[in-house]
Order: structure tokens, then sequence, then C-alpha cells
């Protein structure tokens, strides 16, 4: 469960009732699509066992595009990848100005000031080269994470006599409810790392076992904390959820948001350099190789993100954008694209038609919540 979690009960305000059957049907999917590309990891040798032939996201592409090119299909997943780590980041960066500004009202501080005053303390991040240290702050994240949900909900349930069904809308906007529905996707996001988790589990045939119950469990998760956030506030649930706090705890839930997005920042930045190091250095230049270009495009990846979130400190809005753009395509489309391609023979007419679906749905979400995404960054910048 992510920082963007907070992002769900906003997200039921725009789609009702509907917003409770995406977030099931997006867990649903998120299974689905992250099974079937696992299932491109592996191939059958002659005696009927599947072994293990593809690593990565990438090796995956690069089989289903070798006949047109051999690096074809892992360059244009890599630069999607990069795409929706890098957008992380500026969705932290943009928060932890929202969360400053509301945290210290009476500080005649801008958002986007915050936002520098926040980056200035991520500045370390461009001497970090290994996964050790992403990791202990990691752990920082999760403690801090559970007492953020955990007072969140508490004071949901103190409320509960302010609770109303008649708070859920049966009619919609077509266009909040499209933006609605990139919220709900990028808050499953997770086929990027499925291959390597799979790589390094100790028993890999429980890897559908566990997916069914992490998203079960997820899903269960995201459903409790939006509904009973929306059914405090209603029509004043704000992007962030909790700016809804009265100002006791909103100050100490705040800082806790804040210091879990500046703890998170680093998992996504550096995953994203990596990937973008190891695309350049994989020639025989020894310059592309040195510490002080690694630490070069470290920097300007830092500085990149600042930039992003300075232009455009819509939290909500980026969200869904980032949802519609890349999660669509990791989470959906390229999933089913690929096990049609590579098991095409050995499906059944079932699992083509599942797959086939999922691609529309995935395909038609993801147009429609980019168009309405840009559309309501253009209203708000006038």
């Amino acid at each position: 469960q992510g920082i963007f979690v907070l992002g769900l009960p906003y997200a039921l305000l725009h789609s009702g009732y509907s917003g409770l059957f995406l977030i099931i049907l997006a867990a649903a999917l998120c299974c689905y699509t992250g099974k079937i590309l696992i299932a491109c990891l592996y191939e059958e040798n002659e005696d009927g066992q599947l072994i293990r032939v593809r690593d990565t996201y990438e090796d995956i592409a690069n089989a289903c595009c070798k006949k047109l090119s051999p690096k074809l299909g892992g360059i244009f997943v890599n630069v999607t990848q990069v795409m929706e780590l890098i957008m992380t980041c500026i969705l932290y960066l943009v928060v932890s100005g929202n969360l400053l500004s509301h945290s210290f009202p009476y500080v005649p501080v801008t958002e986007k000031t915050w936002s520098v005053i926040a980056f200035v303390t991520l500045l370390p991040c461009v001497f970090i080269k290994t996964l050790k240290i992403v990791s202990k702050l990691s752990q920082l994240c999760s403690l801090v994470h559970f007492i953020i949900i955990l007072v969140v909900m508490i004071y949901c349930l103190t409320q509960i006599h302010r609770w109303s069904w008649a708070k859920f809308r049966l009619s919609i906007e077509f266009e909040d409810f499209l933006v609605s529905v990139g919220v709900i996707i990028f808050s499953y996001t997770s086929q990027i790392f499925l291959p390597t988790l799979e790589g390094n589990m100790k028993n890999p045939g429980e890897f559908r076992c566990m997916l069914n119950w992490t998203h079960f469990f997820a899903c269960v998760l995201k459903t409790t904390f939006a509904l009973t956030a929306f059914l405090t506030w209603g029509e004043e649930t704000r992007e962030v959820i909790t700016d809804n706090l009265p100002s006791f705890l909103q100050t100490l839930v705040n800082l806790c948001l804040l210091t879990k997005a500046l703890l998170s920042y680093p998992l996504p930045f550096f995953a994203a350099t990596e990937i973008v190091y190891a695309c350049i250095s994989r020639g025989n230049h020894s310059n592309y190789r040195s510490p002080l270009f690694a630490l070069g495009v470290r920097g300007s990846f830092l500085l990149l993100t600042l930039l992003m979130a300075m232009f455009i400190p819509h939290f909500a809005l980026l969200m869904g954008l980032t949802g519609s753009v890349t999660g669509a395509a990791m989470t959906f489309l390229l999933p089913s694209l690929f096990h049609l391609k590579l098991k095409w023979k050995k499906l059944s007419f079932l699992e083509k038609c599942a797959d086939i679906t999922v691609f529309i749905l995935g395909f038609l979400c993801s147009i429609a919540g980019i168009v309405c995404s840009i559309k309501g960054l253009l209203e708000v910048f006038g």
C-alpha cells in the first residue's frame, strides 16, 4: 500500500458506486496480467517441463520484437519504465510541497517553494550507489505508512455517526470518472517488479498463490480505507485525504506523510537512474562507465523531477495522467500483448479472448484517461 492510496477516497468522490467496483475489478485484472507476464518468462523443453528462459520485462519485450529488431521491445519497455518511475518521483515532490504548505499555513511560503525545500533534502540521493541504503529507507517507510493509515482509520471510525450512503452518487461525470480510473489503476501497478520478485522467490511455484492473496488483501484494504474516508467527509473529500483531518491531527499526519514521501523517493529514483545508466554504459566507451558520469545522470534526473513538480503541482490530475499513460501500458497492454505473441499456439480460445479483452479495456482506459487528464490540467492552467 503506497502513499497514493491516499487519493482513492477522492477517486470515489468522482466515480460513486462504480468506483468500488473499479477497485475490485482493477485488483482482479492486475492479478491476472501479473500471472500471464510471469508465464512469458517460461518455455517448455522437449520433455514438456517449463524452463525459465527469460529474466526481465525487457527480455520478454525483446523476444516479442526480435523479428522487427532484436532490441526494439526492450527499448520501449525501458522508456515506459523510466517514465513511470520518474513520474512517481515527481508525485512525491508534489505531495511533499502540498503537505508542507498545509502543515505550516501561517508561513508566507508558496507550495512551489515548499517543493524546492523538500527537493534540497533529497540532494544526497545522487550519491546512492546500492540498494542497501534504499532498503533501509523503505523499512522506515513501511512503519510511517502504518501509523498514517491507522490514525486516519481511527479518526474515521470515531465519526461513524456522520456516515451516510446517500453521499454516494449514482450519476457521475464521465470525464471525472475516467480520471478516477487512472488513479485506481496507478494504485495497483507492480508489474515492473514482478519478474525480479518471482526470480528471487525461494519457491517460484507459489508465485500464483502469492499473487492471489496479495491482490485480495490489497483490494480489501483499499476498499475499506477509501470507503470509510469517503463516508466520513463525502463531498468535502480532498485530493489528499489527510487534508480533511482536523488541524490537531493534520499537522502530525502531514509531517508523517512528508517523512514517508521523502523516504519513498530514493527507490523509484534509484531504479530509474540504474535503467538509464545501464542502457547508456552498454557500449565500450569508458567515459560512460565513470563514477562522474553516473553522478551526472543522477543529478540530471533529480533536477528533472523538481522542474516537473514546479510546473504541474496537481496531485490527483498528475497521478491520473501517469496511471493512464504508463500504468495502463505496463499493467494491461504489454502483458496481454506479449502473452498473445509468445503463447498464441498453446492458448485456449477462452484464454485468447481474456487477453484480447484485457488489451482492449486497457487501450480504451489509457486513451480516455490521457485525454481527460490533459484536459483537466489545461483547465487548471486557465
